[in-house]
């Protein structure tokens, strides 16, 4: 199949409608339906205003990023994105172009459209 590597970063203490912003995305994609998602935290980068966090024992409590992402086709993705456009969420993200699968798919998986390599 063919789609995208959508990812999301977010702050670790961001929330929406009280739950923290990773787990609500998550919660969002497995409710439209999407094969699945992942959430990692950081353990060190910086963002656009360029303060270099690191996780460290010290560091201050929330100030970690998250990053979240769904292989997703076109469809998935404009779905997830209508959501937080709707939402009102303003979030930072990358799309990457993909081609996934699964080998030895069973009766429970999906099928996807032939692929034309």
């Amino acid at each position: 199949m063919k789609g995208s590597l959508l990812r999301f970063y977010l702050g670790e203490g961001e929330r929406l409608h009280g739950v923290l912003l990773w787990e609500w995305l998550l919660a969002q994609g497995n409710r439209l339906g999407i094969r699945g998602g992942s959430a990692f935290r950081a353990v060190g980068g910086f963002g656009r205003r360029h303060a270099v966090h690191e996780d460290r024992f010290f560091e201050l409590s929330g100030s970690a990023c998250i990053e979240v992402e769904f292989v997703v086709t076109e469809a998935e993705e404009r779905r997830i994105v209508e959501l937080l456009e709707h939402e009102k969420v303003r979030v930072f993200y990358s799309r990457i172009p993909a081609t996934f699968g699964i080998i030895n798919p069973d009766a429970t998986d999906v099928p996807g459209p032939p692929q034309d390599d």
